[in-house]
């Protein structure tokens, strides 16, 4: 899609540089025409463009990647170079949560910038409503060339179905599938055709190659674009990484955090040996997409995301390795690096300043100098980062009807702050944890008496979120039938095409009025 005419004026007249055009007074001297004509050369190459021109977006989203299973964040096991070199020079939000840690609730708060609660969207495997407005449809209005790569899970219609381009959202550039966690040959489809195709190999280190082409052919033109690269790893099943990075991390090396249970460590270890090792090949697709941006120019105006849709809890707390959903840190706690030279210069900033699911699609519209739509529910946190300031605020994210099993099927809302994090169940307060003091959530504050002020103030701050949202946090089951949803709780729809997929939320008839 060729920019609006004048979005694309606009562009043209940045890249001439008319202020560095005006005539000359008759008396400048050779020197100081010199030194115009000099400024208007080089000012593209110096960053002048970067700072006028809307900046292109490259966004990773990884699956099931901790926040804590990274170098800069201080895991003694993984091997992520270029990840921590990209911190160390970016925005690091040391406190940023999926808002509904499982893959398809934060996708659909992704795309939407709106909360599971708002949307339906609060199990996977649903469509996401027609009536929904995307990040790449507002982005595309804006001028942008869109792209999606790799794993989608917004459909709902199967997780080998075909996704024709009307139910693409906006993303126009397309190699993707619905869901596909068979690493080593894994589908996706393109263009028009309802061919399934597979990616060669790896399939991660494959979309990346595709993802460096489009990058390579859009970096000369005048539209700035939208990459998204969604890879399947480092989700389980984890014995698919290339057999050099699994060789990386012999099981009896690695050293667990503290608060898995004995008898889970030898499981966790030999699960870690392929989880850390699919973190390591993806650490190598971030590096090489860094490269390409080096190489066509156009780094310094590229905003450059690396985040997780949630994390993975791997034995802590009791909970089995592939587990997410439930509210500790290692789940809902996810890495999000945002790099743009144009503004941090090679700066880096670790941002304690916390960011839910939903504030992503206002934030990124935020640096791109695009409106959000006012249905949009998250906050704009571009101000802090322009402004390199820190604000006190809170990060909501929720449980509404989860379906992990193995006894961890609990609803709850919590909220995450620079130092706390704070769960309620429906029976009432049940997580608090200091996560500077305690950052493996080991010792529960709840209801003991030198916490009782803390716990008051964040409960006062978890109901006033809620309230923002229109939640008044009810049993799952309430939800499911408020959104006409043909399940009990502890269930979620069919992977498969057949009986009860392509199911969009909706509410119905029936729904509670207040």
């Amino acid at each position: 899609m060729n920019p609006p005419k004048s979005m694309a004026s606009r562009r043209q007249q940045t890249l001439r540089h008319p202020s560095l055009r005006r005539d000359l007074p008759v008396n400048a001297g050779p020197l100081f025409r010199l030194l115009c004509y000099l400024l208007a050369v080089l000012a593209p190459l110096s960053g002048v463009v970067a700072a006028t021109a809307r900046p292109n977006i490259v966004y990773l989203i990884c699956d099931q990647w901790r926040a804590s299973a990274t170098g800069y964040a201080g895991d003694p096991n993984v091997k992520t170079p270029n990840l921590d070199r990209l911190a160390r020079s970016s925005f690091n939000f040391v406190n940023a949560v999926s808002v509904c840690p499982v893959c398809t609730p934060y996708r659909a708060a992704l795309m939407t910038g709106r909360f599971p609660t708002s949307t339906g969207m609060f199990l996977n495997d649903a469509h996401l409503p027609d009536t929904e407005v995307c990040l790449a449809e507002v982005l595309k209005s804006a001028g942008y060339a869109t792209a999606f790569i790799g794993k989608w899970h917004l459909d709902g219609n199967g997780r080998a179905a075909y996704i024709p381009p009307e139910r693409r959202r906006g993303w126009d550039y397309w190699k993707a599938g619905e869901c596909d966690h068979t690493y080593l040959h894994s589908h996706y489809y393109t263009g028009t055709s309802d061919v399934k195709q597979f990616w060669e190999g790896y399939d991660a280190f494959a979309q990346t190659l595709d993802a460096r082409q489009y990058i390579r052919d859009h970096a000369s033109g005048a539209q700035p674009f939208v990459l998204m690269i969604s890879y399947g790893p480092p989700h389980f099943p984890f014995n698919t990484a290339p057999p050099e990075y699994t060789a990386l991390y012999p099981p009896e090396t690695i050293k667990l955090p503290p608060g898995v249970p004995p008898e889970m460590q030898e499981l966790a270890r030999k699960d870690c040996q392929g989880y850390y090792a699919n973190c390591t090949a993806l650490d190598k697709c971030i590096g090489d997409l860094l490269q390409t941006l080096e190489e066509t120019g156009i780094a310094q105006n590229t905003i450059f995301v690396v985040t997780a849709d949630h994390g993975e809890m791997m034995g802590s707390q009791g909970a089995p390795p592939t587990m997410k959903q439930v509210a500790w840190t290692q789940s809902a706690n996810v890495p999000f690096v945002l790099g743009y030279p144009a503004l941090t210069a090679g700066q880096g900033r670790t941002i304690r300043t916390p960011l839910t699911t939903p504030d992503i699609f206002p934030t990124l519209l935020g640096l791109a100098g695009v409106k959000a739509p006012a249905i949009v529910e998250g906050e704009d946190l571009s101000p802090l980062l322009r402004d390199r300031r820190e604000t006190d605020r809170a990060a909501l994210y929720m449980a509404v009807a989860p379906f992990a099993g193995h006894g961890f099927d609990q609803e709850y809302r919590a909220i995450r702050t620079d130092r706390y994090t704070y769960v309620r169940s429906l029976e009432g307060p049940w997580l608090l944890y200091d996560d500077i003091q305690d950052p493996n959530q080991l010792d529960n504050l709840v209801g003991q008496p030198q916490s009782a002020e803390v716990q008051a103030k964040l409960d006062a701050r978890l109901q006033a979120q809620l309230k923002q949202v229109g939640d008044d946090f009810r049993p799952a089951q309430a939800y499911i039938e408020e959104w006409g949803y043909p399940l009990k709780p502890g269930q979620s729809l069919p992977y498969t095409a057949g009986k009860g997929a392509g199911f969009a939320p909706h509410r119905g008839p029936a729904v509670r009025q207040e």
